[in-house]
This record gives C-alpha cells, sequence and structure tokens, in this order.
C-alpha cells in the first residue's frame, strides 16, 4: 500500500474500506464503510453484492443468471439485446425492444406500441379503436369477434366471414359458389371481367283500370303513366296480370314501359284489332334497372 506507507495509522485508517460487522464475511450482507464508519452505498457477502444507490457499469457487462427488472428496462441508446426475457408485470413509458432471442412478458400495460412484425400465439384484446387492416386474414378459433367497419384487402375466406354489427368493405372476393340466405345489399354489381355494372334497382306496383285506362286511339293504342323510383336512360320492364284472362284482349302486340321523368313512367299497349275496354283491369308490376360502364 505505497499510498499509505508515509502516512501514520491514526491519520490514515479513513482511507481504509472495512465491513460493518467484526467477525469478516459471511452468508449476510454487511455494509462497506470506511474506517470512520461511515456507510457507503454497497454491501458485500460471500453469496452477493447489492447497491442501495446508483449502480453503474462502464465496460461490458455479462448477466449470466436470472434478471429481474423491478420497475423498467430502459436503453438509453443503441441496440438492447436480450436472449430471454421473463418480466412480471411491468410499465414501459417509453418502449421494449428485442432484437432478437424471445420476449415472455406475463402482463404488459402499454400506452402506445408500434409494432412491424409480431407472432402471437394467443391475444386477448379489449378495444381497437384505430383503423386496422388485415393483410392477409383474419382468423378466430373460437369466440365470437365484432368488427366495426374492416377495411381488407386481398383475403381468402376458407369457410366464412361473418360480421356481428357494422358494415364490411371488401374489395375482392374470389368464390367458386356463393350462397346468401340472408338479405344481402349491394352497392354496385358487375358480372364478368368487362362487363355493365348494376348501379340501381327499384320495383313497384300501379293500379290498372278502367278510370286509368285512355281510350282506344285509332291504332288501337292504350297509353297511361304511373310513378316509380327511377330517372331519364332506367331500362323499365314490365307486365299487367290480367293479360291473358279469358276476358281480356287475345290480340295484344305490343306493350313497352319507359321513364318521361324522374319517378314517372309511361306505359303503351298496343291490341291489334280490339275494341275499347278489351284490355281488363289489373295490376302494373314493373322495375327500374340502371346500368353504368
Amino acid at each position: 500500500m505505497p499510498t499509505l506507507g508515509t502516512q501514520n495509522i491514526s491519520t490514515s485508517y479513513p482511507q481504509l474500506l472495512k465491513t460493518f460487522g467484526t467477525g469478516g464475511l459471511d452468508g449476510t450482507l454487511q455494509v462497506i464503510t470506511d474506517g470512520d464508519n461511515t456507510s457507503s452505498a454497497l454491501s458485500v457477502s460471500t453469496s452477493g453484492v447489492a447497491s442501495t444507490g446508483t449502480f453503474e457499469v462502464v465496460g461490458t457487462s455479462l448477466l449470466t443468471g436470472a434478471v429481474t427488472f423491478g420497475t423498467s428496462f430502459t436503453a438509453s441508446t443503441g441496440t438492447a439485446t436480450i436472449g430471454a426475457a421473463v418480466i412480471g408485470a411491468t410499465t414501459f413509458t417509453t418502449g421494449f425492444t428485442s432484437s432478437t432471442g424471445t420476449n415472455t412478458l406475463g402482463t404488459a400495460s402499454i400506452g402506445t406500441a408500434l409494432i412491424g412484425t409480431a407472432s402471437i400465439g394467443t391475444a386477448t384484446i379489449g378495444t381497437v379503436s384505430g383503423a386496422t387492416v388485415f393483410t392477409t386474414g383474419f382468423t378466430s378459433s373460437t369466440g365470437t369477434n365484432t368488427l366495426g367497419t374492416s377495411v381488407i384487402g386481398e383475403t381468402t375466406f376458407t369457410t366464412g366471414f361473418t360480421s356481428s354489427t357494422g358494415t364490411n368493405t371488401l374489395g375482392t372476393i374470389a368464390s367458386t359458389t356463393f350462397t346468401n340466405t340472408g338479405v344481402g345489399t349491394t352497392g354496385t354489381l358487375q358480372v364478368g371481367a368487362s362487363g355493365p355494372k348494376l348501379t340501381a334497382v327499384s320495383h313497384g306496383t300501379a293500379a290498372f283500370t278502367l278510370s286509368t285506362v285512355q281510350t282506344h286511339s285509332a291504332n288501337d293504342q292504350t297509353t297511361g303513366t304511373f310513378s316509380l323510383t327511377c330517372q331519364l336512360g332506367d331500362i323499365v320492364i314490365g307486365s299487367i296480370d290480367s293479360l291473358g284472362s279469358t276476358t281480356g284482349t287475345g290480340a295484344l302486340i305490343g306493350m313497352t314501359f319507359y321513364p318521361i321523368a324522374t319517378n314517372t313512367v309511361r306505359y303503351n299497349l298496343i291490341g291489334k284489332g280490339t275494341t275499347a275496354g278489351t284490355i281488363p283491369a289489373g295490376t302494373i308490376f314493373a322495375t327500374a334497372l340502371r346500368f353504368t360502364v
């Protein structure tokens, strides 16, 4: 001890370190003090070391045994690599990053998590409030999954897709058999890769009585109008349930329906050689179809 060689014991013993007890080291942690009995933050024993203050390691640290994080684990800079971390109830205020290996978390309370790729065995999620995109598929082995609004890209459903509430928007459905036992609402329907698009369909009925039937003209034409949801350019098809009856005309050669204004359809009936009143009263059934290309 060259720094103590020229000093008296009475003046140099405060520079020495000793254990708090008088019997030397044993299995119980003892506080390290100086010669004036001033306690340090370090305690040692034959089986362990403890620090009540800041424990700083400047060089590389090798932790071969189990490591417990009491409150959090923080890497200020660089990359924190953990082989396998088993952490109890822990709150990460800024983030938890593992470059390799597997990290097992008992319970994690996370404010905001940004995950590039995650492989999750079993997950119980209370609420997903933001927009969620499933690039390949969404599968649940058991239980019930309720999605408010789902925007899904190219996805194949091997068994089925069920939504209890809300609206589901599907980009492309590829299926050899499409069965719907309920009521399906379609915004735009296209059959074939280049076929026209059906954008609107309406159906309605109107009374066809003697009071609504105009007198036959010289060329045996009967005409009139009725209300139906449509617009100019729609295709309207229709029929009258009294045509073909034993009391009606047997020589009807023409029947046309077409919009003449928004929500107004005109019909023309032409009966060759018949007389006024030979088209009996009944009900008009009409359907308007709207297509775009």
